[in-house]
């Protein structure tokens, strides 16, 4: 790989000087972050990369912490790693679909490095992306290759002029959880609610899958105290091998009950469209009803309205429909 130098900065303010100032989408190019490294330093090893710098956060003291408030919001450090979310008790008792995803993600080993940050900012998997010798849209190519090609893992949903699939775990349990990402940048911190802080290639942002700019660093995650009592989330990722493999689909609910019926619904989809595929149409469909089977069907078909599947990923539709069904039955029988 290509010589880089290695910076370790002691504090998220002597980072952001190293970062290079203003917009310029080619910084990016010279200047990476990294947390846990473990998507980074494969793209440095198949040479999709060549950054000239990299500044690294683990030194960084309190980006690591998860906080639960008297009143139940969750703050979480970008530097908190999976398996910390797994293995937090409290958090899983408060937010079950969380401590699923994270236990999902990858192996245990990956899990004990890999970064909450990480695993939200990593990279498309696509092969024609992660192939050094091929020029796709995502690296400044003209098109996506995937489109017409082999296509069997790419989006069915929100996809053009790049068929992306985000291939994060975590992120689309955390936008059910109305979470929302804080930021420190050169020119003051922000707060960005987490379903918007990925990007679609159709919103202009073909070679970045989210709102970070190169002088932007994500430092927290933070969730909601929840509002009223009945609640109840799981998370559910169906996988081509057993295990250390990313979502084929996956799905993040959370709803709450009253009286047997659901008072309020929260659907995001995975591993079928470029960002997590919140579902608001399918939410409003499930309030007021009972769970039983003409609703999980229902909402299957609405939460999959307007799918376009390629050539090889049409089975992604039934896929997800079903993982809809069985997140259901669950939180039913809850």
């Amino acid at each position: 790989m290509k010589a880089f130098d290695h910076l370790r900065p002691a504090s998220v303010e002597q980072a952001l000087e190293l970062l290079p100032a203003g917009r310029d989408p080619a910084a990016r190019e010279r200047t990476r972050l990294v947390a846990g490294g473990q998507d980074l330093y494969g793209e440095l090893k198949d040479r999709i990369i060549a950054p000239d710098e990299l500044v690294d956060l683990k030194g960084i003291p309190g980006l690591d912490v998860i906080e639960i408030s008297a009143t139940r919001e969750v703050s979480i450090g970008a530097l908190a790693t999976v398996g910390a979310l797994e293995r937090h008790l409290r958090l899983g008792s408060l937010h079950p679909l969380l401590k699923e995803a994270a236990a999902s993600v990858a192996s245990p080993q990956i899990r004990n490095v890999g970064t909450l940050g990480g695993n939200l900012c990593q990279r498309p998997r696509c092969w024609y992306y992660r192939h050094s010798a091929i020029d796709c849209i995502k690296k400044g190519g003209a098109v996506c290759l995937a489109y017409g090609g082999l296509n069997k893992y790419n989006a069915i949903l929100g996809g053009g002029p790049s068929y992306i699939v985000h291939p994060s775990d975590l992120a689309p349990a955390l936008v059910a959880l109305g979470a929302e990402a804080q930021i420190a940048g050169q020119r003051g911190a922000r707060s960005v609610p987490l379903e918007r802080f990925f990007t679609l290639p159709s919103e202009g942002a073909i070679l970045r899958e989210n709102v970070l700019g190169p002088d932007e660093i994500l430092t927290r995650v933070r969730i909601p105290p929840p509002q009223g009592d009945g609640w109840r989330s799981t998370y559910l990722k169906f996988r081509e091998r057993g295990s250390y493999d990313f979502a084929l689909a996956s799905v993040a609910l959370a709803l709450r009950i009253e009286g047997g019926r659901i008072a309020e619904a929260h659907l995001v989809l995975g591993g079928v469209a470029p960002i997590p595929w919140r579902c608001e149409a399918a939410e409003k469909l499930l309030v007021g009803r009972a769970i039983d089977a003409a609703t999980c069907a229902a909402a299957g078909e609405k939460a999959l309205e307007g799918a376009q599947p390629m050539e090889y990923n049409g089975y992604k539709v039934p896929l997800a429909k079903g993982l809809i069904t069985k997140a259901l039955q669950k939180l039913a029988a809850a």
